[in-house]
């Protein structure tokens, strides 16, 4: 079987076997599977290249389908991980090892940073991101490398065995097309008390949404805080400790500062984490007591520790699950790029959306105070609104993201005699999907979208009053009231749903 691929599509692993056409070469490095896939391992028969801009050897054409297994040149499992966990940042421009900026440049830069005006430093920020205008991998403004690997491999094996159908476990509840989770990170006094008006915007599109608290030295965190979040059906998470951007310095800092964001996490009831400024170490995060993280960006060109893990997906890096970050930060998309329309959210969310993946947004209270940032962001939640009206697409919470993940980790097709059918913990909000070959490309259908009975819309405090009083004439209204036209990039429900996945998806703005 290819484990990496059951993982994902939760299908039959008679399906899908794999096996290698030559033992693996000693060093890892960089190949090309295809014209437009550039994957990082350790290939079969051939030295790979050390840096994505030296001659890449393309071995698509050593793949073997004359057999029940595929056999491809290469280990798929690793080439994922190398990917998922950034593996691939060893070597990838020249330097060796880490990812984030050098230690001393990091500590001289916080320390000042206090004293810097916001423009000097957004002038700094420009000129430092400034030279990854030119990175290639991984993709801007998204990298799915993950994604058209597995599509790809699948394609293959289904090739290689004469089969045209593969029956698997669509990826979200009830028929969903794709999911979007929106996650604000609290980092100032100003910010901690305009949560409150966040919450409002957020429900007043009957969303709910997650504040990641920096629990000391930033701010106070009065208990009545936390109790309006969780209370106004909103979910709480521990941000780093202090936000100094040291917690992954080295790995005795790290330890020091573990223990207490534990027990943050325990002390607030919170099930996820995220540091600051998306520094990370993922080899340090088994310490981490949370169910999930979400702190590995998708693409990281435009945050202070380059890399990405290439998915737009969640995925499992020991037990706990991360949910990566798939869309620009509003600091990010503001101040650096100087964007004043939501133009590259959008494009970021078609592509996701594609390849029935996950949105994952971070904005920030303390940005959100101007009235024109505001306005963008209310453009923002008007946007995925349709979304979810018109694309089905699952609006949730991270840590219902995390719950609906880790069951259909666990969830198995069974035949029947009659076709298939869903075992496992949490089964009635799965559905049956098949993946079928046409040519060189893959079409998804799966059953029917039928509305989850919690996700009925949830009006904020004052809006709810008002429709106690007028409840039938907003209802008269919204009858005859036409809906907004749906994405191109999804295609309505209709009985059962088809949705192309072939192609190339390319980082191009347009």
């Amino acid at each position: 079987m290819c484990k990496v691929i059951v993982d994902r599509y939760r299908c039959p692993e008679q399906f899908i076997r794999t096996s290698l056409t030559a033992p693996l070469s000693a060093e890892n490095g960089y190949f090309r599977f295809g014209r437009d896939l550039l994957c990082y391992g350790r290939p079969c028969s051939v030295t790979p290249a050390k840096y994505v801009g030296e001659h890449l050897h393309d071995l698509l054409n050593e793949v073997r389908t004359d057999q029940p297994d595929v056999r491809l040149p290469f280990d798929l499992t690793q080439l994922v991980d190398n990917l998922t966990n950034e593996r691939y940042l060893m070597n990838s421009d020249g330097t060796s090892p880490g990812s984030a900026p050098h230690p001393l440049f990091s500590k001289l830069y916080y320390s000042v940073r206090p004293f810097l005006s916001t423009s000097l430093r957004i002038q700094f920020q420009r000129i430092y991101f400034g030279s990854r205008e030119k990175a290639t991998f991984p993709a801007w403004p998204l990298d799915l490398t993950v994604e058209r690997l597995l599509e790809t491999v699948l394609l293959l094996g289904m090739k290689s065995r004469g089969i045209d159908t593969v029956p698997f476990i669509w990826f979200w509840p009830d028929g969903a097309s794709s999911a979007a989770i929106l996650t604000h990170d609290v980092e100032t006094a100003e910010g901690r008390d305009f949560c409150p008006r966040l919450m409002d915007m957020d429900e007043s599109f009957g969303f709910r949404s997650s504040f990641q608290i920096v629990p000391e030295e930033r701010y106070p965190v009065p208990a009545a805080f936390l109790t309006e979040i969780r209370d106004r059906g909103h979910e709480i998470n521990v941000q780093d400790l202090n936000h100094d951007g040291h917690l992954f310095r080295d790995r005795r800092q790290f330890q020091s500062r573990i223990k207490a964001i534990n027990e943050y996490g325990r002390a607030w009831g919170a099930k996820g984490f995220r540091s600051a400024i998306l520094y990370r170490n993922i080899n340090w995060f088994d310490a981490l007591e949370f169910d999930y993280d979400m702190s590995v960006p998708n693409v990281g060109h435009l945050d202070p520790q380059r890399g990405g893990c290439c998915t737009a997906f969640p995925y499992f890096i020991g037990n706990m699950l991360e949910l990566p970050v798939t869309a620009t930060q509003d600091y990010s998309l503001f101040h650096i790029l100087r964007e004043h329309r939501i133009d590259l959210w959008k494009a970021q969310a078609g592509l996701v959306m594609e390849k029935h993946g996950m949105l994952s947004y971070i904005t920030h209270p303390d940005y959100l105070l101007d009235s024109r940032v505001q306005s963008m962001y209310r453009d923002l939640l008007a946007f995925l609104a349709e979304r979810e009206s018109d694309c089905k697409m699952w609006i949730a919470l991270p840590n219902q993201v995390n719950e609906w993940w880790r069951q259909r980790s666990k969830m198995t097709l069974v035949a029947d005699g009659k076709g298939w059918r869903i075992e496992g913990p949490g089964k009635e909000r799965a559905r049956l999907a098949y993946a079928k070959r046409d040519g060189d490309r893959l079409i998804y259908t799966r059953e029917a979208f039928v509305p989850a009975a919690s996700k009925a819309p949830q009006p904020d405090r004052y809006l709810s009053t008002l429709r106690n009083f007028l409840g039938p004439v907003l209802h008269n209204i919204a009858s005859v009231a036409p809906g907004p036209a749906c994405s191109p990039c999804c295609t309505a429900f209709a009985g059962r749903e088809s949705a192309n996945t072939s192609g190339s998806v390319h980082g191009d703005l347009g």
